[in-house]
C-alpha cells in the first residue's frame, strides 16, 4: 500500500528534526572543544584567493574553532607565482606554522585542514613524530597524481581520524579508487559527497535545477557532515 502524501511529509519532517538534533550536538561538543585548526591552500592559489576565504570562515563556524589559521607555502608567497615543489618538501614549512598555533592555543585540540595539495600535505605533518593531531579535514583530495597513479601511502599510514569532502565529478579524486583506498586505512574515516561537485565543489546550474538544492545548501550539508565526524573523534580522544 502506497504512504499517503502527508505520511511522506511527516517522515521528512522527522528527518530534518532529526538531523537539526544530530547538528545540534554537534555544535554542542565543538564549542565545549574549540580545536585550533590549521588550514593550507591548494596547489593553484594562496590562502588569500576567494575560495579559501569562505571555507575558512565556514570552517570556522562549523568547528567553532578558537581560530582558524591559514598561511602561504613559500613558493607562492608574497604574490609569487612559481610552480609547487613536491609534496614532501612542504612538510617541515607546514610542521613549523603547526606548532606555533599548538603553542599559542595550549589545550585545544588540534585540526589539520587542506584544499587539494595541502590537505595531502596536511595528511604528511599528522605522521610526522611530534605533531599530535587529533583529527584531519580533507577538502578535495588529489588521490590520483599527473601520471593517473593512485598515492595512496600517506593515508596509510595515517593514525588519525580522517574526514574526507569529495565532489562526484572530481577527476583527481574517482570515488571508487577511494573507496578501495578507505578499506585498507588503519584509521577511523569518514566520506561526504557533494553531488555533482568538481574538485573545488563546484556544482552545475543543471545538476542544482535537479537535485533542488542551491550551491550553499549542498555545501552546507558537507559542514554538517564535517562537524557530526570531528565531534564523535574529538570527543573521543
Amino acid at each position: 500500500m502506497a504512504s499517503s502524501p502527508s505520511s511522506k511529509r511527516r517522515r521528512k519532517d522527522q528527518s530534518k528534526d532529526d538531523a537539526n538534533d544530530v547538528s545540534a550536538t554537534s555544535s554542542s561538543t565543538l564549542e565545549k572543544l574549540s580545536p585550533v585548526v590549521v588550514f593550507a591552500h591548494g596547489a593553484g592559489a594562496p590562502s588569500s584567493s576567494d575560495w579559501m576565504i569562505r571555507w575558512k570562515d565556514m570552517l570556522g563556524n562549523a568547528l567553532h574553532a578558537v581560530e582558524v589559521v591559514t598561511f602561504d607555502y613559500p613558493y607562492i608567497s608574497g604574490g609569487k607565482r612559481r610552480a609547487p615543489p613536491k609534496a614532501e618538501k612542504l612538510v617541515d614549512f607546514h610542521a613549523d606554522v603547526v606548532e606555533k598555533a599548538v603553542a599559542k592555543y595550549p589545550g585545544h585540540p588540534l585540526v589539520l585542514a587542506g584544499k587539494s595539495m595541502g590537505s595531502r600535505v596536511s595528511c604528511m605533518v599528522a605522521c610526522k613524530e611530534g605533531i599530535h593531531a587529533s583529527a584531519i579535514v580533507c577538502l578535495g583530495y588529489p588521490l590520483k597524481g599527473i601520471n593517473g597513479a593512485v598515492r595512496d601511502e600517506t593515508l596509510l599510514q595515517l593514525s588519525v581520524p580522517i574526514m574526507l569532502v569529495q565532489g562526484s565529478k572530481d577527476a583527481l579524486c574517482p570515488l571508487e579508487k577511494l573507496e578501495v583506498t578507505r578499506k585498507k586505512m588503519k584509521c577511523p574515516s569518514g566520506l561526504h559527497v557533494i553531488d555533482g561537485g568538481d574538485h573545488s565543489f563546484k556544482i552545475g546550474k543543471k545538476h542544482l535545477q535537479t537535485t533542488g538544492l542551491t550551491q550553499d545548501e549542498a555545501e552546507d550539508l558537507a559542514l554538517q557532515a564535517l562537524a557530526s565526524f570531528l565531534s564523535g573523534s574529538l570527543g573521543e580522544r
